[in-house]
């Protein structure tokens, strides 16, 4: 069978697991002899004390022989009483092989009692005879005795020749054992060499692979995947280096950072693949227009950043800047369409007035926004526009606070049906009392939370707000249904429908009762986590509406692809509705395209009679403006409610799923 010799982890684990197995095996082999060789040492242990009784039993024999024959011819008592001592003294040795030698010991001492016992009476009656005087019977009792004698040497050197026998045999079978064990430890070594052996082959190939792949995964780590610059982290790594270089050799480092003009544009135009394929040819041009030891990185989006070591001056800094520019601005061929790029660049240096790479990245951060608002091209970091910055740090920071310590309020503008104006819900409105500045507008604070991460949070704490004023006035007997905009961050938050369901349950508010109104902006940065996220709120049984329609980037598509309720016309178009034929025309076609899909439509601006009367002409469900209401506190709005209801017009205040 063909083996592959590629370095798969399968593999590896498979010859390791076998190398393993060829181990436990030869451990195996190496307790079974271990074993075996303890037994044979216990067999022959064993044969070896009872060999030792048997010889025992053949000197005991012989010494009352040789006793006996000196009796025979002693004269004395002196020369008698050794033979008298020794009768019976191999007894005990013949008593232990009964007891404890093997079946055969056990019945040859058994027999070899009983001749030894007639070989001890024997002796006893030759010593009586003595001592009565009886030389004639002495002489036949020692002619008997030395007959037993023999026979019993003879008996105890066959038992002494068979025990030798026996223990032989354990030797040739132990040895014959070994041999197999022997060979098969040769055998399994030999397999466990092999192994060892293809082991090591497809572990050093595996280990190269994940060489490569720890090598690729540092690249990756370290390189943006769709341009191959490098990324922010990387260039945060080099841009300490130029710093240290910088100071050793007392010259200077700079930093561009350049950020696309109307890169939303053609992702919304030509599509993500255009705008991805944009990137890559405008990483192209940068990566051709730096001197050699610059370091390009792109840092996300259609930002990028341009590392230049060895900078002395700030009038390097900007010739520098600008080269870049001209290399990065002019047309790009995408997909046959031909796209003017241009872009904004802010640059700082190192060691003034950027003290270290935190400033130097941060100036040149504050310098591009500096040129993008000024259409400057390129701008050099200014202190001023700093303190710009670090105001709204500060609002950001207050803001938080804000929202921890319950200082934002809710004003509620209602909508109307057309063209009756019953009441069929209201928006929520936010603003913030703040302890210094007074009442705050959300253009004056919105911002700041987008841009420093707070709309999530703002967003939560609105919707609490909101929740629990519809729960209050249902409490009262009124049924109204509420509107939240959704800040577009919550849209790229997986979790924010748990959020939302959370809430509606803590304040018993039924699903359908909460519309949540989102910008066509927001569905830019992510448009299909966007429409996961409005997909699982929409499972809840909220309402979902599209805000400020015609004002964003987004495509047609979305109206499709997304589970809208409701479409809002910007009170821009509105505005234009009596002022010429193309203003009307632009909301006619917005109002049909969403009956089409079978939306409700709410106009926004709604400030005079002709503009509700030409709405509703129109088609438009629905009205929001000055001329019906003004935004509302909760407390305000239920005496205007009141004073609607009064005037003739009836509050039909349930709309959705009042489950």
């Amino acid at each position: 069978m063909r083996v592959s010799w590629r370095p798969r982890r399968t593999v590896a684990r498979m010859s390791i697991a076998a190398l393993a197995g060829g181990f436990v095996l030869l451990a195996g082999l190496a307790v079974l002899s271990t074993e075996n060789t303890a037994r044979t040492a216990a067999k022959i242990a064993a044969a070896e004390r009872v060999g030792k009784q048997w010889n025992e039993v053949y000197l005991r024999v012989s010494v009352e022989y040789e006793q006996l024959v000196d009796f025979v011819h002693a004269n004395s008592e002196v020369g008698r009483k050794p033979l008298i001592s020794s009768i019976g003294s191999a007894e005990k040795s013949l008593r232990w092989l009964n007891a404890n030698g093997g079946r055969s010991d056990s019945f040859q001492a058994q027999a070899l009692q009983n001749t030894y016992g007639g070989y001890s009476y024997t002796l006893r009656d030759l010593i009586a005879a003595q001592e009565r005087g009886d030389h004639q019977q002495v002489l036949l009792d020692a002619d008997q005795a030395a007959m037993s004698a023999s026979a019993l040497r003879k008996q105890a050197s066959v038992n002494i020749a068979r025990n030798g026998l026996e223990v032989g045999v354990v030797l040739q079978q132990t040895e014959r054992s070994s041999r197999r064990l022997l060979t098969a430890v040769e055998v399994i070594s030999a397999l466990d060499l092999a192994l060892v052996i293809f082991a090591a082959l497809v572990l050093f190939g595996y280990q190269r692979s994940t060489e490569r792949q720890a090598m690729e995964s540092l690249h990756r780590a370290s390189h943006d995947s769709l341009t191959g610059l490098a990324n922010r982290d990387l260039l945060a790594e080099r841009m300490d280096q130029a710093i240290a270089d910088a100071d050793r050799t007392d010259s200077g480092v700079g930093l561009l950072l350049m950020d696309l003009n109307r890169f939303k544009e053609v992702n919304d135009t030509l599509g993500h693949h255009a705008g991805d394929l944009l990137i890559q040819e405008i990483g192209r041009r940068l990566s051709d227009g730096v001197r050699r030891g610059d370091t390009v990185a792109r840092l996300g989006g259609d930002e990028f950043a341009i590392l230049l070591p060895d900078v002395d001056s700030s009038e390097d800094l900007m010739l520098l800047g600008r080269r870049i520019l001209d290399a990065v601005c002019g047309v790009a061929a995408i997909e046959g369409v031909p796209v003017d790029v241009s872009a904004s660049v802010g640059a700082a240096r190192y060691p003034a007035p950027s003290t270290n790479g935190a400033e130097l990245l941060k100036h040149s951060d504050i310098a591009m926004y500096t040129a993008k608002r000024g259409h400057l091209g390129v701008a050099t970091y200014d202190a001023a526009a700093d303190e710009n910055e670090v105001q709204k740090l500060s609002t950001a920071g207050e803001l938080r606070s804000a929202i921890d310590h319950g200082e934002l309020e809710l004003y509620y503008q209602p909508k109307l049906r057309l063209p009756g104006r019953e009441l069929r819900g209201v928006e929520a409105l936010v603003r913030w009392r703040h302890p210094v500045r007074g009442l705050l507008g959300p253009d004056q604070f919105i911002p700041v939370a987008e841009h420093s991460g707070l709309i999530g949070p703002l967003t939560d704490a609105v919707l609490a707000a909101a929740l629990d004023q519809h729960r209050a006035w249902r409490s009262d007997g009124l049924l109204l249904p509420v509107a939240v905009n959704i800040g577009a961050d919550c849209l790229l938050d997986p979790t924010f429908p748990e959020r939302v369901a959370a809430l509606l349950d803590r304040y018993e508010v039924a699903p359908g009762q909460l519309t949540m109104e989102i910008t066509e902006s927001a569905m830019v940065t992510d448009p299909d986590q966007a429409a996961v996220v409005l997909t699982d709120l929409r499972a809840l049984g909220a309402r979902l509406s599209i805000d400020d329609f015609g004002t964003g980037y987004s495509s047609m598509n979305y109206l499709q692809a997304l589970p809208l309720d409701e479409l809002k016309v910007d009170r821009q178009f509105t505005a234009r509705i009596l002022a010429g034929a193309s203003g009307r025309a632009i909301v006619v076609a917005i109002v049909a395209l969403a009956h089409a899909l079978e939306l409700e439509v709410v106009v926004e601006g709604v400030e005079d009679e002709d503009t509700a009367a030409a709405v509703h002409e129109m088609g438009c469900d629905s009205g929001q403006g000055y001329l019906f209401c003004v935004p509302l506190p909760a407390a305000d709005l239920k005496a205007w409610i009141v004073r609607h209801e009064r005037l003739g017009s009836g509050v039909s205040a349930v709309s959705g799923d009042a489950r």
